[in-house]
């Protein structure tokens, strides 16, 4: 993420929020929600309150929702899930293309046509 000052660019690093905090700011919003006009506003008092930005928070509470079935959504699990299994089966294809190339490697080396 980069962000503009005075002509220069500058890297921002995304802050990391740990689980505890993130159930939180989203039970803040659902137990202040009924003093303001909408939910966004809330969401704006309370993200101003704990120093989040306000989409941040709006993110977290509509995930939260998704994952009680309040609304329609990839649940947090699942989606998870699907991260991990990507990543192992791009892990099994590297793995694969490495073994194809020793098995092409020995082969060549064993064939005595080849040398």
């Amino acid at each position: 993420m980069h962000t503009f000052f005075r002509g220069k660019v500058f890297r921002i690093m995304p802050m990391k929020y740990d689980e505890e905090f993130k159930s939180r700011a989203v039970r803040l919003v659902a137990e202040h929600a009924g003093e303001y006009a909408s939910q966004w506003a809330c969401i704006q008092a309370v993200a101003q309150r704990l120093g989040v930005a306000a989409e941040t928070l709006r993110r977290w509470v509509h995930q939260q929702q998704v994952d009680a079935g309040q609304r329609d959504g990839i649940p947090s699990e699942l989606a998870r899930e699907n991260r991990d299994l990507k990543r192992k089966n791009r892990e099994l294809e590297e793995t694969i293309e490495i073994l194809k190339a020793a098995t092409s490697f020995f082969v060549r080396e064993s064939d005595p046509r080849c040398r």
